[in-house]
């Protein structure tokens, strides 16, 4: 079946409400064949918690590590220190290290994005070190993301992006998101950059398509159907090279 070949290359099934995790997981196993969850540190979410809740569905779910720019905005290298840990331990059973990023919309003030920067740069260095690539959130500071990344011998895929046409078509892999369907940017960049540097996402329980309802990494399908429409290319070929791209990135064969 068609809708068994389609991927998420970018989830967070831990950020539901506790009680329907399992709903929201059982759901998408019906659509979409893999899901990649971002387990990333963020407020009360500690990475070593959703790792514990994830695992169990492990196989369907690839996990990576990161630590969300809104939480580096608050400088905290205790915690940092203790996501380091944590990642360098399951370096071995994830595929990517990320979300990591700077994020200049939520973060106001020079000490919080400078808090962003240097933590940004210190899990880029880790993701050389343990030859990880890495999965960058980048919201109102993309360039100064994608120079940073530049700087560091690292393969890197912009979750999510809503920035510069012509910045997207620099960067290897571009994530288009549910938000193509009501975000201009994004239906921007997915127009113009070619389908062999795009990966497919929902950003789920975020970016949801429909007003009102949590996303569920089903509505991929929504991406599929926009990126159809705007590339004038069957879905079958898309999710193809879709998969070709997500194997090429993370390394992995799907």
């Amino acid at each position: 079946m068609l809708d068994k070949l389609a991927l998420d290359c970018h989830a967070h099934f831990e950020l539901y409400s506790k009680s329907k995790i399992e709903e929201e997981i059982e759901l998408a196993k019906k659509c979409v064949e893999v899901v990649f969850d971002s387990i990333t540190e963020y407020r009360k979410a500690h990475v070593w918690k959703s790792w514990e809740i994830l695992k169990p569905y492990f196989g369907y779910i690839i996990p990576t590590i990161g630590f969300h720019p809104n939480e580096a905005k608050r400088g905290n290298w205790d915690r940092v220190k203790k996501v380091e840990d944590f990642l360098r331990e399951k370096h071995k059973e994830i595929v990517a290290v990320g979300e990591i990023g700077l994020d200049f919309y939520h973060a106001k003030t020079e000490v919080e994005r400078e808090n962003q920067m240097k933590i940004l740069r210190h899990f880029l260095k880790i993701s050389s070190e343990l030859n990880l690539p890495v999965v960058i959130h980048a919201r109102k500071a993309e360039e100064l993301a994608f120079k940073e990344v530049d700087k560091f011998d690292v393969k890197a895929y912009f979750h999510s992006f809503t920035g510069d046409v012509n910045l997207a078509k620099e960067i290897e892999f571009i994530g288009i998101s549910t938000g193509i369907r009501f975000i201009p940017e994004v239906r921007e960049v997915a127009k113009k950059v070619d389908l062999e540097n795009i990966l497919i996402e929902t950003d789920s329980p975020y970016m949801s398509p429909f007003k009102g309802k949590v996303n569920n990494p089903c509505n991929v399908f929504v991406v599929l159907e926009d990126l159809e429409k705007l590339k004038g290319v069957e879905v079958e070929e898309i999710i193809e090279v879709v998969r070709k791209n997500t194997s090429k990135f993370f390394g992995i064969n799907l």
